[in-house]
């Protein structure tokens, strides 16, 4: 079974939690804190790998979690982290976020194109700190320590693109599969009839010195781009390619079309599925010429190319990429022009790959973290009305997860850190006073910051009172 797209859940391992304690050995008075930290929870992460050729693994199986930190210990004995779960996925997969309430998928998260490349889809809760990290000149015997974060989980898409360097492209029933099978060893179901191919096929060609792997993609129909026939399902795995090679049957099939009008219409849906594809570099294939009557079928596609590439810089001189477009006579049945067909594909792929090897490739995982830790450090207050205000933001929220609710040392340590980050003047700014009831995650608190003209108070500040915070 051939699966190109699916929705699996990803969920990372939770922290464990920091541990309180304090070093009790005989002749060692006031021997201090030595609780450890929490071990880090386990990350998902998407491995591409070329001994998976489908997504099939995870066609019936959605849900997918790593393994948690564990607990530290006394005598500053740090938790283990928790292992990564690695998901080995098909060269070529593309990583998108996905609302599975609204089934829409989302912002690019990564995009495997290397073997072995690597990229973190959920990452794990981080472990708390141990109570030996909060010892000050002022509070030499802290008797807090921080809990483990909750892990992240999400949905996320998987959609496959095949990385072929050429792919046979064209209407139904012109040839393809039949081409496929004589250029290289692939054995595609060959039938006179419509739709004879649901799934890609690829094949490996060697010719020369060099070699290339070819794709035969299912017929395209008018109206592709749309929906229409087969066109989502396969237009996709174009999308890589680095050569189009355009099948067009000589004889108009059974239906007796138009060739010409078979190379506008594959071109026209090639551009309306995406920018810029129908420019892509192409090899015209004018198959099954061993026909009588198709001698001027190669003659009439090319003026129609030249025609073509005079229109598209408005009439005044020739667009060079389309004018280059060469045009070969074959026959899949009897074998003639394929060996020229493949030295013309071999070499034109060796030449687009390395002038694309020149240019480096963006690392999707790097942007992504970038982009995350910079989410992460950003909040937002919101004025709920009636004196209620909201705070939301991935590190205020780490922060609030990982207090212990039941010691007044760990509260009125998150205080100072929440005035440090700034917390408590974008409330005041966002018109909070005195008795405000704010709100983080599902905690509320009475506000106890600013004074009405903004001001901080840098004396006689007060803690939170016990019994301020709740379950909200």
């Amino acid at each position: 079974m051939f699966i190109d797209q699916v929705h699996i859940h990803v969920r990372a391992g939770d922290g464990g939690a920091g541990c309180m304690s304090f070093r009790r050995e005989a002749y060692v008075p006031k021997g201090g804190p030595d609780g450890g930290d929490g071990g880090h929870g386990g990350d998902v992460v998407l491995q591409a790998s070329q001994g998976v050729s489908s997504l099939i693994d995870y066609r019936f199986k959605h849900h997918f979690k790593a393994d948690r930190g564990t607990h530290g210990k006394g005598s500053r004995m740090h938790g283990a982290n928790g292992a990564e779960l690695v998901l080995r996925v098909p060269v070529g997969t593309q990583v998108r976020e996905y609302d599975e309430g609204a089934k829409e998928a989302g912002p690019l998260i990564a995009d495997l194109t290397h073997e072995g490349e690597r990229a973190v889809v959920a990452h794990g809760g981080h472990g708390g700190k141990g109570n030996i990290h909060f010892v000050t000149s002022t509070r030499r015997a802290p008797a807090f320590a921080e809990l483990g974060e909750p892990a992240e989980g999400r949905w996320i898409e998987l959609e496959m693109k095949l990385m072929a360097d050429a792919a046979l492209v064209g209407m139904p029933s012109v040839g393809k599969s039949s081409l496929i099978a004589r250029m290289s060893a692939a054995r595609p179901k060959i039938a006179d009839y419509p739709f004879t191919t649901l799934v890609p096929n690829l094949g490996m060609v060697r010719s020369g010195e060099h070699g290339f792997v070819v794709a035969d993609v299912p017929g395209l129909i008018e109206g592709a781009a749309e929906g229409k026939g087969l066109g989502h399902e396969f237009l996709r795995h174009i999308e890589r390619t680095a050569l189009i090679l355009h099948v067009i049957d000589a004889t108009g099939g059974w239906e007796g079309r138009d060739p010409v009008e078979d190379c506008r219409t594959v071109n026209d849906e090639l551009a309306r599925y995406a920018e810029g594809l129908a420019a892509r570099p192409q090899i015209v294939v004018v198959n099954k010429t061993d026909v009588e009557g198709t001698d001027d079928v190669a003659r009439r596609v090319k003026g129609w190319l030249d025609e073509r590439a005079l229109d598209a810089v408005g009439g005044n001189a020739f667009d060079e990429r389309l004018v280059e477009t060469p045009v070969f006579c074959v026959s899949a049945v009897t074998g003639a022009g394929i060996d020229a067909l493949t030295a013309a594909t071999a070499q034109k792929v060796f030449e687009l790959r390395s002038a694309a090897s020149a240019q480096a490739a963006p690392r999707y995982d790097q942007i992504w973290e970038r982009q995350r830790k910079e989410r992460d450090q950003r909040f937002s207050v919101r004025c709920l009305g009636g004196h209620v205000f909201s705070v939301e933001g991935k590190a205020v929220e780490r922060m609030v997860v990982q207090t212990e609710w039941e010691n007044e040392e760990a509260i009125a340590y998150l205080q100072r850190r929440l005035e440090k980050m700034g917390v408590e003047k974008a409330l005041s700014q966002a018109g909070a006073r005195n008795g405000d009831e704010v709100r983080i995650l599902n905690r509320a608190f009475a506000f106890a910051g600013a004074m009405d003209e903004g001001a901080f108070p840098k004396e006689g500040r007060r803690p939170l009172e016990e019994g301020a915070w709740d379950e909200g």
